[in-house]
């Protein structure tokens, strides 16, 4: 159950319109009172002689009864009490004791106080209530509100308890605010796809990703098309700064502006200087300089190394280490976003906006120990474009197989700090991950096991003997998978190029958790492709053949401290 507290208006006859009215697309049924301060507060829904009217004067009146000079300009007070889709349909009765429950939650009529202010519940959907109240008591005082939509959440948690509903995770706090209703309602009547709010959010989340100064952050902001507003001291330092759309006007037809503070609080200009400060090291070879990719595969190779190396500080760092890198992994879910091609940019679009309430928690992230994956964003946007197919649509999937494991780690990480709200949003997007991990993998892994299926009997089976040497716990299973075919091209196109098959197999299958991976064979496959630096896509190596190389020419890929000790899922 999720109760949103609105922006306050100063006209109660309009919010009473609205919802006994038709709604925006004729969605309000039935509009009608559950309860309210008064048991015989009119109705307009039922009662054929009640009014809009009286009903407002009715709630009015210990405004009106204040002199005018002493009347709030804002007094109308509105939230809104939903259940979640797979809740049963409460009755009339059950919303009037919620509603109920609500008011003295909050603050806006406690029990047993006779002067509290006046309020009414009104039930337009089988889901949901809104209550509205007026912000002055009875005894022309102010209520007291502090954290009053802290308190409604409180008291939802304790509703889905007693009636049996769905259990939503407790907020901490630190979520960004949500669009306004007005804002939602201004975007359905524009044909908007999202509300202003959230579409500024996106694109500043996207430009400061792998960004590494104001100028290139602000720079990728006006590229992007918004307007840019700065708020600039005398000395002429910058203090702030404001965006908009330009095709978001207000009723004087000006831009409708908003701070980055107000868009999230790690938007903030303060809190995004600390990204850059942070990515100059204090020793070693700063990630900034490091040589620019030479195209998306490329970008999307040190992208997946960069997600590997993530996942074992995930697992073993330190609380603020770990916040950082997973605050850098959603700007790389961004970037990966921007740059893949169609047939993957709407699952990953969708993974990167769950993610960023993963991304934000009372944990302070030390910046500075993230900058390979901040390093990993911006090659992903400064190498371009992806295409869905040939080496850059495969190396896409390699990115993805290891960013999903990687937003895994963090959803695991934030299930035991009980961090309940980011570990659902990390799952979440982890979803989505797997989906966009499907569709990228689909040709690339085609290709992969149509080549295992060309092998000589006698090379594959020598893999096949690999495998079962080297796990032969695990060995039968992934023999049986769909996928063996593939491992077995990709094992053999290793010996050709000089790797020792077996040892390479032995690292890559060295990790924790591996029996419990839905696809052995994609895990081993882009772990070997990746660690042996074989192409991603196949067709660009000559096919295997029983003839290889002499085992004192072989040589086994570099261990790595930093890889992973446990593999990801896949689909």
């Amino acid at each position: 159950m999720i109760a949103s507290i609105h922006d306050r208006g100063g006209k109660t006859i309009g919010l009473i319109r609205y919802l006994y009215g038709p709604g925006t697309e004729e969605e309000h049924i039935d509009p009608h009172l559950v309860a309210a301060f008064d048991p015989l507060t009119p109705d307009p829904g039922r009662d054929p002689n009640a009014t809009y009217e009286h009903l407002q004067r009715l709630l009015d009146q210990p405004v009106t009864a204040l002199p005018a000079s002493k009347r709030p300009e804002k007094h109308v007070w509105h939230l809104s009490v939903r259940a979640a889709p797979e809740d049963p349909i409460l009755s009339d009765e059950d919303w009037a004791a919620i509603a109920r429950r609500m008011v003295a939650a909050t603050g806006i009529a406690l029990d047993g106080d006779e002067a509290t202010c006046r309020w009414a519940a009104v039930r337009h959907a089988d889901d949901h209530i809104h209550i509205i109240a007026t912000l002055v008591r009875d005894d022309g005082r102010r209520p007291r509100l502090h954290n009053e939509a802290r308190r409604a959440q409180a008291e939802c948690r304790r509703i889905e308890v007693d009636y049996g509903l769905r259990r939503v995770a407790p907020g901490d706090g630190t979520a960004a605010k949500p669009p306004t209703s007005a804002e939602r309602h201004k975007a359905e009547r524009e044909g908007r796809e999202q509300p202003a709010r959230e579409e500024l959010r996106e694109t500043v989340r996207r430009g400061v990703a792998g960004a590494m100064s104001e100028e290139e952050f602000f720079d990728r902001l006006a590229a992007a098309g918004l307007l840019i507003r700065k708020r600039v001291a005398p000395s002429g330092d910058l203090l702030g700064y404001k965006v908009a759309l330009p095709d978001n006007r207000n009723g004087e037809k000006e831009p409708v502006f908003y701070a980055g503070s107000t868009l999230s609080p790690d938007l903030s200009l303060p809190r995004i200087r600390k990204r850059f400060t942070a990515d100059t090291p204090n020793q070693g070879t700063d990630a900034a300089s490091v040589e620019a990719p030479s195209g998306p595969a490329t970008a999307r190779r040190r992208t997946a190394t960069a997600a590997w190396q993530a996942v074992l500080v995930i697992d073993h760092g330190e609380d603020a280490e770990v916040a950082a890198h997973i605050a850098a992994a959603g700007e790389v879910l961004d970037a990966l976003a921007k740059t893949s091609a169609a047939h993957t940019r709407a699952e990953l679009r969708e993974a990167a906006f769950a993610f960023v309430r993963a991304t934000r928690s009372h944990i302070k992230a030390e910046r500075g120990h993230d900058r390979a994956l901040r390093q990993a964003a911006r090659d992903l946007v400064y190498s371009g474009p992806a295409l869905g197919r040939g080496e850059d649509g495969a190396t896409t999937a390699m990115a993805i197989d290891m960013a999903f494991f990687l937003i895994t780690a963090a959803a695991h990480w934030h299930a035991k700090k009980n961090h309940a709200q980011q570990a659902a949003a990390a799952r979440e997007a982890a979803e989505h991950l797997r989906a966009a991990y499907q569709a990228a993998a689909e040709v690339p892994l085609g290709v992969l096991y149509q080549r295992g299926g060309r092998l000589p009997q006698p090379l594959r089976q020598k893999q096949a003997a690999h495998l079962r040497q080297t796990v032969p716990e695990l060995a039968e299973q992934i023999l049986a998978e769909a996928g063996w075919h593939a491992l077995a091209a990709t094992l053999a196109d290793a010996e050709t190029t000089g790797h020792d098959p077996a040892a390479l197999l032995a690292e890559a299958a060295g990790r924790q958790e591996l029996g419990t991976a839905d696809s052995i064979s994609d895990v081993l496959v882009w772990r070997l492709r990746r660690m042996a630096e074989l192409p991603a896509d196949a067709t660009a190596m000559p096919e295997p053949t029983t003839t290889t190389t002499t085992t004192g020419n072989r040589r086994a890929a570099r261990p790595s401290p930093n890889r992973d000790n446990r593999p990801r899922k896949t689909g």
